[in-house]
This record gives C-alpha cells, sequence and structure tokens, in this order.
C-alpha cells in the first residue's frame, strides 16, 4: 500500500517537533562556531566545544516523540514501535547534516578526530532518543521531553564530575586513555540502542488486552 504508507510518511512528519530540534541543533552550531574566535585558545577548547555541541542539540532530540494527540494516535492501526522507527528514520538525515556541519565548523588545524567524536556524537544521540522511547513507554505523558531533557542534563554533569577515572569517557585528545575511553563508548552506543529497541517494543500485556477487549 505505497500510498498508505506515503500519508503515514507525511502525517508522522507532521507531528515531529521539528522547531524545538531545530533550535537545539542551532544552539549546538553555535557553540561549536566559537572555536573560531578563540584565537591561540581554539586549540584546546575546540574539543570541548564540540562535546557542549552535542549536548545541545541531544537536548532537542529528547523532543522527538512527543505528541500532544498520543492518546488518539494509540488507537490507530500502525503499531507504536512502527510510527517510533517512523520519527527516528526521519530525523537521521538532519541529524547527519548537523553534524557534519558542526564538524566543518571547526578549523581542520585543532579538530579533534573525527571518527572518535562521531562514535561520541552517535552515543549521545542514541541516548537522548532511547531516554525519550523509555519516557513513552513508562508514562502515560504526552510530552515527556522536558523531564527527560532535565535527566539528561543532570546525568552528563554528574557523569563530567563523577565518572570514575579508570572508566573515563571524557578524555582529551592527547591523554593515553583516549582509544580505550572510545571503547566505552562504543559500549554505551550499544547499550543505548539496546535500550531503544526494547523500549519501543508494544508491551505484551496491552496487546493481549487490546485483543479480549476487541473481542468483547
Amino acid at each position: 500500500m505505497p500510498g498508505l504508507r506515503s500519508e503515514l510518511v507525511v502525517a508522522v512528519s507532521r507531528t515531529l517537533p521539528w522547531g524545538v530540534v531545530g533550535a537545539a541543533g542551532a544552539a549546538g552550531l553555535l557553540i561549536a562556531a566559537m572555536s573560531r574566535t578563540a584565537g591561540e585558545a581554539g586549540e584546546w577548547l575546540a574539543l570541548p566545544l564540540l562535546r557542549a555541541a552535542i549536548l545541545a542539540f541531544a537536548m532537542g532530540l529528547v523532543f522527538l516523540l512527543d505528541d500532544p494527540a498520543r492518546h488518539t494516535t494509540s488507537t490507530v492501526p500502525t503499531p507504536r514501535p512502527v510510527r517510533t522507527v517512523l520519527r527516528v528514520a526521519l530525523v537521521v538525515p538532519a541529524v547527519a547534516a548537523w553534524w557534519t556541519v558542526a564538524l566543518l565548523l571547526v578549523p581542520p588545524g585543532i579538530r579533534p578526530p573525527a571518527a572518535d567524536l562521531t562514535l561520541e556524537a552517535g552515543a549521545a544521540f542514541v541516548l537522548a532518543v532511547a531516554g525519550a522511547v523509555a519516557a513513552v513507554r513508562f508514562s502515560e505523558e504526552p510530552r515527556p521531553g522536558p523531564r527527560v531533557a532535565a535527566g539528561l542534563l543532570t546525568a552528563s554533569l554528574l557523569a563530567l564530575l563523577f565518572w570514575p577515572g579508570k572508566w573515563a569517557l571524557f578524555v582529551p585528545v592527547e591523554d593515553e586513555r583516549w582509544a580505550a575511553a572510545h571503547d566505552r563508548w562504543a559500549v554505551v552506543l550499544v547499550a543505548g540502542v539496546v535500550v531503544g529497541v526494547l523500549g519501543a517494543v508494544e508491551p505484551v500485556r496491552r496487546r493481549v488486552w487490546g485483543r479480549v477487549w476487541g473481542r468483547a
């Protein structure tokens, strides 16, 4: 049913919080662009600024599943996992474009290793979306974004301040733990994907009761 699929894509696209995601993306790009005006300090500021830009954009992605009409759309034939995957898929190209621009805003001479930073960005973005998925799964709140954003910001600050050194994640490029830290970032990325996938699955009890009430 190509027509039905296209109608679903258009309908879901219209409900996406493009304004919030766009504002977060703009803030992140402004932060990344500050490396161009930092003068001699830009060399050591480039990495913290890029990480701050990643966090700023991730704060916008937590609103991805906000849907004021959630209690209405929950009764449509299209399963919630399909709607969730579609929302994420529609935003992926914008996320990829944003990250490319953010990297290019940092002068090549002071730009941190792009592949490793892309791993950090991917993990942060996946965790943001996974948090939104979990909030939708375990609450009836149609707009869980603000709470998830507060949780993400708090967790990021606590991790930055109190994360054990032997499992360090936020290390400078010249640190000998850089490679090991990014092995850990890969684990964080995989864990975020797993949480997101499990959270997107429709609860079995809800499906069973739906069938029972449908027969009734």
